[in-house]
């Protein structure tokens, strides 16, 4: 028996829009929540949430009984996290703040089995192989592993080009946020030189065959990231969701108390 199909991985080849959601919660009942909402994906946040390998490994189980795709973002692009996040039964992975070509060449070795790659063969123990009991794991989990690079500074599109000739990278995530203040705009990523950027940079990961990605919570950038051929798009985060109603909700009742 072969390695599970990944179906996020499946429809970027095949030229799908997926709409994603971020998660920053880190836990298990908000992730399961979300992930019978109705998004393509989610991405369980490991830099910005406060989330460990279990909590991560608690939000791919329940994520697993929903009909959305688990995205793990990663804190940094260790070797020992990808390899332990990969076990643990993810099968796309979001690695931030990839600047060099040789940063990204390493993180293909590192999503891969050898003799191509370095990811330790320790699967008779893992998740992954559903403890052993995918008996070819080990020569089909190579093609279902997704690798989505996510580049937000000036250094990483100077590398971006470079970056898109490797085989294995999947995707490209732009990261708004952290360009904009690298580009000495912070907190302002709808400067227009930042838009014009961004926007750019998507339809160089198009026009690479790769997919591009990107996060929008305002719906004009998110119109002109799908026009210039994003591909993966998360359009809100569960932190942002719940605070901006539970916000609204309490201004609303404040209102009326004499």
């Amino acid at each position: 028996m072969p390695a599970p199909i990944n179906p996020f991985k499946r429809a970027l080849k095949q030229g799908e829009m997926q709409f994603g959601c971020w998660l920053g919660l880190a836990d298990t009942f908000s992730a399961e929540m979300m992930g019978q909402a109705g998004f393509d994906w989610l991405v369980v946040d490991g830099e910005h949430g406060p989330n460990d390998l279990r909590s991560i490994l608690a939000q791919l189980q329940v994520l697993a009984g929903t009909n959305t795709h688990a995205v793990v973002r990663l804190p940094v692009g260790e070797t020992y996290m990808v390899k332990q996040t990969l076990d643990a039964g993810a099968q796309t992975l979001l690695i931030p703040m990839v600047e060099t070509v040789e940063q990204a060449r390493q993180l293909v070795r590192d999503v891969n089995y050898p003799p191509h790659g370095d990811r330790g063969v320790g699967y008779a123990l893992a998740r992954a192989s559903r403890f052993s009991t995918i008996a070819d794991y080990g020569t089909t989990a190579d093609a279902q592993i997704c690798l989505l690079l996510q580049v937000e500074n000036l250094r990483g599109l100077t590398a971006l080009d470079d970056i898109l000739a490797l085989e294995g990278v999947d995707g490209v995530f732009i990261g708004p946020a952290d360009l904009a203040a690298d580009m000495g705009h912070m907190g302002n990523a709808a400067h227009p030189d930042v838009q014009a950027t961004i926007m750019d940079a998507l339809k160089r990961i198009r026009a690479a065959g790769k997919a591009p990605g990107i996060l929008s919570t305002r719906d004009e950038m998110t119109n002109d990231a799908i026009a210039a051929g994003a591909q993966f798009v998360a359009v809100g985060a569960d932190v942002l969701l719940l605070g901006q109603a539970a916000r609204a909700l309490a201004k609303k009742w404040q209102a009326t108390k004499g």
